[in-house]
């Protein structure tokens, strides 16, 4: 048998050998680069790669050529990034951001007109109001209002929420990012406390009806559970369905919102922080129409549709990685009229100004079949 440590010594010859040919390998990718300029030729060639990468699978055993073909692709995508960066040529959303970063406004607005969806005392004005001073709010019936208001200039800006850390996403937001024209500019994480609101003078024994949003009404699921005889409905908003509490010739009716609505609509607080989760958290996010990029922004979001074939999404994953950016939201939606496709959604942590930031959109643009930028911000805590 032979030592292992005599063995490692080998495994180690072999991975100087490859460094060495992978610098010769880059060295040979920038003879390439110059080529492409003098004749004009595009830098990625999707025929070639995919037929190195079949290449490079036949030239092993089967157990390994899934792993022989994944060493190739990064290899080719190592070459086509030096390749970008020696022409200094850029992809659509690089030059995006490269105007957006040129045009950076010195602070984040103090004061604008935004959009949201409900009335007064809805989670939306709370968060808007966490993320600018003195905003001057219009509401709307539905978010699909909100993002019209942004898309058609009636607002500058708008708030939707995106997630919940007890329910989930939001998915009614992430299918009408696929419909509109916008760009995220700041997202904040709010805190959020149920409370049980009614009619002063009704008891909890009273209740018989309960309205609030799909979303309070899954945060809340336990409790409700433990609520025998009383209707769950379903209504746009907590803070409509508090409007409706209020408006109603009924005691027996009670509505799951904020604690500010209890104060704005004179309604008594019959139970409080009901959810089931206490560290229960949504995230909202800022929307405008025309991409800026304001000083602090630490991530960015991107929407992106790969190919309906095995490995696209672990190629797409795989850039991250091999840049170092760190992937903290993955979410897919199916693609209306079109079957079996998916939209991915993803938020990752690196600054729009990193260098490595270029590199990540430029190398996702040759490898998805679409890929739109959302834009790079800062959340609020």
């Amino acid at each position: 048998m032979q030592d292992l440590a005599d063995i490692r010594q080998r495994i180690n010859q072999i991975d100087e050998q490859i460094s060495a040919l992978f610098l010769e390998r880059m060295e040979v990718a920038a003879d390439v680069a110059e080529y492409k300029r003098a004749t004009g030729k595009p830098v990625f060639d999707r025929t070639r790669e995919r037929e190195n990468i079949a290449r490079a699978a036949e030239r092993v055993p089967f157990s390994l050529a899934s792993y022989a073909a994944t060493l190739e692709s990064v290899l080719m995508e190592a070459s086509r990034e030096a390749q970008y960066e020696r022409l200094g040529l850029k992809g659509h959303a690089t030059q995006e951001v490269a105007v957006a970063l040129g045009e950076q406004p010195a602070l984040f607005p103090q004061q604008a007109y935004v959009a949201c969806q409900g009335v007064e005392g809805a989670y939306q004005q709370i968060a808007c109001d966490r993320m600018f001073k003195r905003a001057q709010i219009s509401y709307f019936n539905s978010f699909d209002g909100v993002f019209r208001a942004v898309e058609q200039g009636f607002c500058q800006f708008g708030v939707v929420p995106i997630e919940n850390s007890t329910a989930g996403s939001v998915n009614r937001v992430y299918d009408l990012m696929m419909r509109h024209d916008f760009h995220i500019v700041r997202t904040c994480r709010l805190k959020v406390d149920h409370c049980l609101l009614a009619k002063p003078g009704t008891t909890l024994d009273d209740i018989k009806v309960i309205y609030s949003h799909e979303q309070a009404i899954n945060q809340c699921a336990n409790y409700l559970a433990n609520l025998t005889g009383a209707r769950v409905h379903v209504c746009e908003n907590t803070a409509i369905a508090s409007q409706r509490v209020a408006a109603s010739d009924k005691d027996d009716v009670a509505a799951i919102a904020s604690r500010a609505c209890a104060e704005l609509y004179g309604l008594e607080i019959l139970d409080q922080a009901i959810q089931d989760q206490q560290n229960n958290y949504t995230r909202f996010a800022c929307i405008t129409k025309d991409l800026t990029i304001y000083p602090g922004a630490d991530r960015t979001s991107l929407m992106a549709v790969v190919s309906n074939e095995p490995g696209s999404l672990y190629k797409v994953l795989g850039r991250f990685y091999a840049l170092g950016v760190n992937l903290i939201k993955l979410e897919s939606r199916p693609i209306p009229d079109r079957d079996f496709e998916f939209m991915f959604y993803f938020d990752v942590e690196c600054p729009a100004t990193a260098p490595e930031f270029p590199a990540l959109l430029n190398s996702l643009s040759d490898g998805c079949e679409e890929l739109r930028y959302l834009g790079s911000y800062s959340e609020v805590l």
